[in-house]
């Protein structure tokens, strides 16, 4: 394991739950912060014991004591911040969406590809012990031929994260967040890329009025070899639990409560021999798990759990729900893309 040094591009809450931990737990350093706010920067960065905070990026890239950095600003920032790190030659995990256009996107791993530099995407999901296992039954034929997936990835909205979310502001809303998650971990088991997204979406919470971004939404995409997916995703539900469902022309495999942060859940195949459950007994953390594979693509000792081309793919599915759900029409991705 080759500990890394980080700069922290946005003093996020993600960074601070999550990150931070799992990249002490690696043994890496984190070495600067980096916020708007000089006040908050330093705040954050007095909370975490980071030694320095700057609210100039240039100031923090420019650092030699800085191997890769983390990007968790809010998402339309994504885009200029990425493209900063690839000149200055840093290794990049940016926060999902990679960006708010396919246009932006595109220059995004265009810019890393000319760096040279490892580029991938915070999707925790496909990283999950409980979605590789799906993802290794779905590939050695344990369902047959996929036919369809059902996520129910509805949740209630923590108080402490009610805040840019829930706006107009551009990158908010339920489907930039949650459904573009649900799109990575769905090509991931399947092993197939989207071809067309139609979205339904509207506003249920108490905190919704004219401005709110959409809260809910049903969304349903086509995968290559056709297979539908149905996925349903909120900030609204407080009483259900998530899964992920595969159906198959020989069975199913069903996962319980694995649409999360924790390495939790069940995995059950449904065929005719009648159902069982998949022994899942190494559960890593997901994020020490995104970590890990990322310092080992550094190293030159394979890929990040989900590059930034999968992460663009994820990105396009959910800007096409999302257009889809202004628009009522269905979409074409490959349409969007060019």
């Amino acid at each position: 394991m080759s500990p890394l040094r980080w700069g922290l591009i946005g003093a996020s809450d993600i960074a601070a739950t999550q990150m931070i931990p799992a990249m002490h737990a690696r043994g890496d350093n984190v070495v600067a912060v980096q916020s708007a706010s000089i006040a908050w920067a330093s705040t954050f960065a007095a909370r975490e014991n980071i030694s320095v905070a700057v609210t100039d990026l240039t100031h923090l890239l420019e650092r030699d004591d800085i191997d890769a950095v983390y990007i968790s600003s809010t998402n339309e920032k994504h885009h200029a911040q990425v493209l900063a790190a690839a000149r200055h030659r840093k290794h990049i995990l940016c926060e999902k969406p990679l960006a708010l256009s396919v246009a932006h996107g595109q220059e995004m791993l265009a810019a890393a590809n000319s760096s040279g530099i490892i580029f991938a995407v915070n999707h925790h999901l496909p990283g999950s012990a409980t979605h590789r296992a799906m993802r290794a039954l779905v590939a050695e034929g344990a369902i047959g031929e996929p036919l369809a997936v059902r996520v129910a990835h509805a949740v209630m909205l923590p108080e402490r994260l009610r805040g840019w979310r829930l706006t107009n502001e551009p990158g908010s809303g339920v489907i930039l967040d949650i459904t573009c998650h649900d799109a990575s971990a769905v090509q991931a088991i399947l092993g197939r890329r989207s071809t067309h997204a139609s979205g339904v979406a509207v506003s249920q919470g108490g905190w919704a009025n004219e401005s709110s971004a959409p809260d809910a939404v049903m969304a349903t995409i086509r995968y290559e070899g056709n297979v539908l997916a149905q996925v349903h995703d909120a900030y609204t539900v407080e009483h259900a639990p998530t899964s992920l469902e595969v159906i198959g022309t020989e069975g199913a495999l069903f996962g319980s409560g694995i649409m999360t942060s924790n390495p939790s859940g069940t995995v059950t195949l449904w065929s005719r021999g009648g159902d069982r459950d998949i022994d899942i007994p190494d559960r890593p953390d997901l994020y020490r798990f995104v970590l890990d594979a990322f310092a080992d693509a550094i190293a030159g000792q394979g890929e990040p759990s989900v590059t930034a081309q999968a992460g663009f793919a994820a990105m396009a599915t959910a800007l096409a729900v999302q257009q889809s759900a202004q628009t009522g029409r269905t979409l074409a991705i490959e349409q969007l893309i060019d």
